[in-house]
């Protein structure tokens, strides 16, 4: 059993203990390859874990290739390998004034991946499109939280906004969290 640790998409946040990948020869990664590209150059079941460090949005203009790279991701994660994801709130001006967003990665969508998800909505006759049904995946959120930007974390925190008028702040404005983070985790039988 390999215990292969992959930076995807690493850019120049290179990690010790890691293999980096990217597809920009600037960048110097451990691996040169282009992850919109399938199959990936690493066997089934050989990942515990991955890293997606401001990387995930970079990928899946469209929605075949990005459909295309969750079903490698699945292939190649060990059963429960870690995944973990972090990019920009698509309500930031970090997510919106870059030109190669080209996908908005939220923890609604990371929930499209999860078996359990798709079998319960399937049993109430929900419309949610079941990935994990359709790609043969199986991803559960084992954590995913929003990381806030000033000045709203410091009204969080000193109390004088409350949790539940955060969430409403949230969806209303722009530019109120800066970043998603998720951690998901390869489910295999």
């Amino acid at each position: 059993m390999m215990n292969l640790k992959l930076n995807l998409g690493c850019g120049h946040n290179k990690k010790a203990g890691y293999l980096n990948v990217d597809n920009a020869p600037a960048c110097a990664p451990d691996l040169l390859c282009d992850l919109e590209k399938t199959p990936w150059p690493w066997p089934d079941h050989s990942v515990n874990e991955v890293i997606f460090f401001h990387a995930l949005e970079h990928m899946g203009e469209q929605s075949a290739t990005f459909l295309a790279i969750m079903q490698e991701l699945y292939r190649v994660c060990a059963a429960n390998a870690m995944v973990h994801i972090t990019v920009p709130h698509p309500r930031h001006d970090h997510f919106i004034g870059d030109p190669t967003h080209v996908r908005a990665i939220t923890p609604k969508l990371m929930e499209l991946f999860s078996r359990a998800n798709c079998d319960r909505w399937k049993e109430l006759g929900f419309s949610n499109t079941p990935f994990a049904h359709y790609l043969n995946v199986d991803f559960e959120i084992v954590h995913a939280q929003v990381r806030l930007d000033e000045p709203y974390l410091s009204m969080l925190n000193s109390g004088q906004t409350k949790p539940d008028e955060m969430l409403r702040i949230l969806a209303e404005r722009n530019n109120v969290a800066t970043e998603y983070i998720i951690t998901l985790r390869a489910i295999k039988h």
